[in-house]
């Protein structure tokens, strides 16, 4: 799964990257994303642009938000059919910034939390869904989840699913609002190579969604 990210880079590297005309811009930093808080994403709605969003998608039927707690991923294996997932899948489809992202690997005692990012530091996407929802007074929520895949080679040893991220000469494809077909997205959710990728055991500091400090994206030896 997906449960914490990051996002250090500004908001000309990201305009830079993704091409960007239009943004909603500042882009707020954190190094420790939860669920539940805004996030930046790119939509097409006519010419990328940058919004934000809250992660946790609420779908436009729902009763109340409360439900976003549980949808911050879907599988990507499922998103087609799923009922949460499907239509936003073939019709609201964004790219979630990410500057990296945080795992937690198996230990004898307890769990090891890992940084992931490229080695470039380039700012990247991943694959993501929204929705609109509106409250009986009129509150508008838009929000996202971020899509998951099994793991490349490079990160299987840390756990078993990664997010699912759209390579650069994908992401036209992916933010087109004509596509529908599963049989053109699907193929742009298999994990990215690995070899630009590095990973390293970081403090369990990042634990906690109230710690949104440097440190949590450190190297354990680099503290």
């Amino acid at each position: 799964m997906c449960g914490r990210f990051v996002v250090v880079a500004s908001l000309e590297d990201i305009a830079d990257e993704f091409g960007l005309q239009e943004s909603a811009g500042p882009v707020r930093r954190s190094y420790n994303v939860a669920p539940g808080t805004d996030v930046p994403v790119i939509l097409n709605d006519g010419m990328p642009r940058l919004a934000s969003f809250r992660w946790g998608l609420i779908p436009s039927w729902a009763k109340d938000p409360s439900i976003g707690a549980r949808m911050i991923n879907a599988r990507a294996e499922t998103v087609a059919k799923k009922p949460s997932f499907r239509t936003a899948f073939r019709k609201r489809r964004c790219l979630v910034v990410a500057s990296g992202y945080y795992e937690w690997q198996k230990g004898d005692r307890k769990k090891i939390p890992h940084y992931i990012h490229y080695r470039s530091g380039q700012p990247f996407g991943f694959a993501g869904i929204y929705d609109t929802w509106v409250s009986p007074d009129r509150e508008v929520i838009h929000s996202c989840a971020v899509i998951t895949t099994s793991p490349n080679d490079r990160l299987k040893e840390i756990h078993d699913r990664m997010p699912a991220i759209i390579e650069k000469k994908d992401r036209a494809l992916w933010l087109n609002p004509s596509v529908h077909e599963g049989t053109a997205l699907m193929p742009l959710l298999q994990p990215v190579d690995g070899a630009e990728m590095e990973a390293y055991p970081v403090s369990t500091l990042v634990n906690s969604p109230t710690q949104d400090l440097p440190d949590c994206m450190r190297p354990l030896e680099h503290r």
